[in-house]
């Protein structure tokens, strides 16, 4: 059928709404009445979509709107049919006003059943929402934000199609670079996250779309472009605020899916040449910074994360201006890796074999080397090249970095919030501070200011204390000797009276 559109009711104010709304709701009909829950779900629409234009309510509330449908007797009777319709309205509507209501719908029916979002996969609701989002942000705003969560949620709960991959273009991507950087100046606006997470979850759909292409080749599929990599290749120097805020997201992220699809996305840029030195150095040390907290923060039983950390750790530290002198925190890093691998600490369980050889392979980068004098080492210094045997590196694929996957809204368990015994490091060995992305900087070395002079002109000058000593007042002057001038002044008195005479 066409999409339901909206029947009018005349509404006179906000109570009157709010009952209509749950009468709607609690309406009771035959399965197979599908005329008679159109009407219903048609009804139900234009309430909804007045929420916003006759009432301003607010987003929360138009949210309880749809609760009060997805809770009444008229879905819960006849869901399948609902979502359907729902679905098509999707797909058919066009009226920014009825597109607010029936998108929240499908989101919050979606995080409460996955059916809702596979099934949206299988109506070609992917390209329907990518035209609705691409180049709209100012028509509406929350609307905006909203679409942009519902393509998040429901890409990263099922493998996209080839053919749903291959509709997103160069510009679909580069508009979603170009709003991270018209928000820049509001790290907290949710329409700035949901960008990010939406070109995160576009990734892994590209990765696994590779991996799977390597794994069961087909000839007649013309092999996908990671057109979010692309972009950065291209014009990476115009969309730093991305990776400032995307190690940001790192930093301050709880749930393991989310810390998944950051890494997956490092991984790729920090082994493609083009994109290896997207990052500014300063930006790069604190995710060193955050990389050494999180590993040392990781239960024991997460080794799938730790495994996606060491696989990120290692180019990071191979392939970007991390290589180059002077190295940063080399000493911490030697010591998290030999306690990672089980040596002289009691707190981590003994290491498996993945994580060995992920270990093994990032403390062979050329600059951790306890030996310096290697042969492989030699040969970079003095004959400009580099030895690669077979034994200082393993065979690492996208394959391994892209199956990597965990449920969505599972949050990762801390070392400490379990109450562990906290890691025998030295602060000093392993900083483990929280950190904030500081603003981009030219890459330019740090001009140190001239030593002050100890003396000058040969008088040493006294330092100045943060509590300089209490100034002692001078003493008083001693009181004039009257005495004197009286007896001065009598003799000259003696001398005058005997003149006189």
């Amino acid at each position: 059928m066409a999409g339901l559109g909206g029947e009018y009711v005349s509404i006179e104010n906000e109570e009157q709404l709010w009952n209509e709304i749950a009468t709607i709701a609690a309406t009771q009909c035959a399965a197979n009445a599908h005329e008679v829950i159109d009407d219903c779900l048609r009804t139900w629409l234009s309430l909804a979509s007045r929420c916003r234009t006759d009432f301003d309510l607010s987003e929360e509330e138009v949210a309880i709107c749809s609760h009060h449908l997805l809770r009444g007797t008229l879905f819960l009777a006849n869901a399948e049919y609902v979502r359907t319709q729902i679905i098509y309205s999707l797909l058919q509507d066009d009226e920014p006003a009825h597109l607010y209501p029936i998108a929240n719908l499908l989101l919050l029916d979606g995080r409460a059943n996955e059916t809702t979002f596979r099934k949206m996969i299988e109506e070609n609701s992917f390209h329907r929402l990518v035209e609705l989002i691409n180049g709209r942000k100012e028509d509406d705003p929350p609307l905006h934000r909203l679409l942009l969560e519902l393509i998040y949620e429901m890409s990263r709960i099922q493998k996209l199609r080839i053919q749903d991959l291959a509709l997103v273009d160069d510009g679909f991507v580069s508009y979603l670079f170009q709003l991270t950087e018209i928000l820049s100046d509001d790290v907290n606006d949710p329409c700035h996250s949901s960008i990010i997470r939406v070109l995160l979850v576009l990734n892994e759909q590209y990765m696994v779309a590779s991996a799977t292409a390597v794994a069961m080749p087909d000839p007649s599929v013309a092999p996908l472009t990671n057109r979010v990599v692309k972009c950065l290749s291209l014009y990476g120097t115009q969309y730093k605020t991305f990776g400032e805020n995307l190690i940001l997201l790192l930093n301050r992220e709880t749930e393991t899916a989310m810390q998944l699809l950051i890494l997956k996305l490092l991984y790729l840029l920090f082994t493609t040449t083009a994109t290896c030195e997207y990052f500014y150095t300063n930006d790069l040390h604190v995710l060193l910074d955050v990389i050494i907290r999180n590993l040392l923060d990781l239960p024991n039983e997460l080794t799938s994360l730790r495994h996606t950390y060491l696989r990120v750790m290692y180019p990071l530290l191979a392939h970007t201006p991390l290589s180059q002198p002077p190295y940063y925190k080399k000493a911490e890093i030697q010591k998290v890796m030999r306690l990672l691998a089980g040596a002289g600490n009691t707190h981590f369980e003994a290491a498996d074999e993945t994580t060995l050889r992920l270990v093994d392979r990032v403390t062979k980068v050329n600059w951790l080397q306890e030996d310096q004098n290697s042969a492989g080492e030699l040969a970079r210094r003095i004959l400009g090249i580099s030895l690669s045997p077979t034994d200082t590196a393993s065979s690492i694929s996208v394959a391994d970095v892209a199956e990597v996957s965990e449920k969505p809204g599972v949050q990762t368990p801390s070392r400490k919030a379990e109450g562990e015994v906290e890691l025998s490091i030295s602060p000093v060995e392993v900083r483990t501070i929280e950190t904030k992305v500081m603003a981009p900087t030219p890459n330019r070395s740090k001009k140190t200011p001239p030593e002050v002079p100890k003396h000058r002109y040969g008088t040493p000058v006294q330092s100045v204390t943060a509590n300089p000593p209490k100034k002692i007042p001078p003493k008083a002057p001693p009181p004039r000797r009257v005495g004197r001038f009286k007896v001065v002044s009598s003799a000259s008195d003696e001398n005058g009276a005997s003149s006189n005479k």
